[in-house]
């Protein structure tokens, strides 16, 4: 592997580098969290024959989730780049895998996920305070208001990020902690949940939206380019918080599972407002609700924040309109890049609903999962013919590499192509819009893409 530079981060991007190690976990995390643990065990019981296998779908998806963090981790560490998972992409590859991962990102991950989470976050709103205008003018008016405070800058945006993620860990906490008051629901037979279609085909099915809620701590590596130093905050960024957010996770499925019992959990579609509801009646359905609300505000704060600058980064490499290059000369924020997928994800929001966004994201976002985490196999092979010649060792290691990232590649394509072929017409759109990218790409240049001499490590 060819030097690596000696400082935090890198100086020639542009951007401010103003994250440290509590911003990376709390990023990392508040990527991750929106509304899908508070919907998704509902959907997952009505899919497996049991609490067990319920409760496991949540750990499996925990594992993957923290395999992937320690792929990440390592790969961070090799590689402090701008735009995270899309440099990795890059450097390991072809310029043109980067594109198109950059290509879905815009059109099918980051926005499509925006877009369920906006209007989830609608929905809870009007329930809240009664207001008359519809979900899609609320969710337009919230990713507008998040836009303008992330346009000042990486630090306004991750103050704000911050803020509501430590409220939503109270929230989580606070829902566990009432459900323990909640009496077992003990007359629910447990043998098969209503719905369920149990066997491989129903745990297959019941990791789509598993891996939607644990989804998001990837983007963490997005802001790569403004970490004081990425090498060290990063990789512990990574890990901490997606230990932090299986923990939290598994609270709420089990107190779920607990309080509502697997066929109760499997009949609901809001199983945090229904476990509230029977811990404190009415007040605690609005309660949960609030937590709910701003649980996806953080989320979208977050997104907003972070993937813009994979954006960046493309019209940086040449493969993207120059002015999504461009930063504010006082703010050094990413500007147009941020309010372009802002309004990709308003308009996704006007037309697709929850459930074929899970399919639409998930389908695609775990094929560059699976092909970012064998990008692994590409820079350990280089730096074993290769040397550095930094005489630094590397900050993080996988463990259990080859065998665990492997099996994180065969998991993330197994479930792209479940996905693929049992939501055809869902997961469909973004298969389309990934084949077109192919064409798109050689709209601009390929070899706009400068060579650098640490491309080779």
């Amino acid at each position: 592997m060819s030097a690596e530079p000696s400082q935090p981060a890198p100086a020639e991007n542009g951007l401010a580098h103003k994250l440290g190690p509590f911003d990376a976990t709390l990023i990392v995390m508040g990527g991750i969290i929106g509304a899908g643990i508070f919907k998704n065990p509902a959907v997952v019981a009505r899919l497996v024959p049991s609490p067990a296998m319920a409760l496991g779908a949540w750990i499996i998806g925990g594992a993957l989730a923290l395999i992937g963090a320690f792929i990440y981790a390592e790969l961070a560490a090799l590689r402090p780049r701008v735009g995270g998972q899309y440099a990795y992409l890059r450097d390991a590859y072809h310029p043109i895998v980067a594109f198109l991962y950059g290509w879905v990102l815009l059109l099918v991950i980051q926005t499509g996920g925006m877009a369920a989470v906006a209007i989830i976050f609608a929905d809870y709103l009007r329930e809240l305070t009664g207001i008359g205008l519809s979900s899609q003018v609320i969710a337009i008016t919230t990713l507008a208001v998040l836009t303008a405070i992330n346009c000042f800058g990486v630090r306004a945006g991750s103050n704000v990020q911050n803020a509501l993620m430590l409220i939503k860990i109270a929230a989580i906490a606070g829902l566990i902690g009432v459900g323990l008051m909640v009496s077992p629901n003990g007359t629910a037979p447990v043998v098969v949940a209503a719905g369920g279609s149990g066997g491989w085909s129903g745990m297959t099915a019941a990791m789509v939206p598993v891996i939607f809620a644990y989804g998001g701590w990837q983007t963490a590596s997005f802001l790569t380019g403004e970490m004081r130093n990425p090498r060290r905050d990063l990789p512990r960024g990574l890990v901490i918080g997606v230990l932090g957010v299986i923990a939290l996770y598994l609270g709420v499925t089990s107190i779920c599972i607990r309080a509502l019992g697997i066929d109760g959990l499997a009949a609901t579609k809001t199983p945090a407002s229904e476990v509230m509801r029977q811990a404190m009646g009415a007040t605690g359905a609005k309660l949960i609700a609030l937590g709910i609300a701003v649980s996806t505000a953080g989320f979208l704060s977050q997104s907003v924040l972070t993937a813009p600058r994979v954006y960046y980064a493309m019209a940086r490499d040449g493969v993207f309109f120059k002015a999504v290059g461009r930063l504010d000369m006082r703010t050094k924020a990413p500007v147009v890049a941020i309010v372009l997928q802002s309004a990709l994800a308003a308009c996704i929001a006007l037309w697709v609903d929850y459930g074929q966004i899970l399919d639409y994201v998930v389908s695609i976002d775990v094929i560059f999962f699976g092909l970012t985490a064998a990008s692994l196999f590409v820079f350990r092979s280089r730096e074993k013919s290769t040397p550095a010649d930094t005489g630094h060792s590397p900050v993080f290691r996988v463990p259990g590499h080859p065998v665990t990232t492997a099996t994180f590649v065969f998991v993330c394509w197994a479930i792209s192509i479940h996905s693929i072929w049992t939501s055809p017409k869902n997961a469909g759109g973004g298969v389309i819009i990934l084949l077109i990218g192919f064409c798109v790409y050689w709209f601009w240049d390929g070899k706009a893409i400068p060579e650098r001499s640490d491309r080779s490590g």
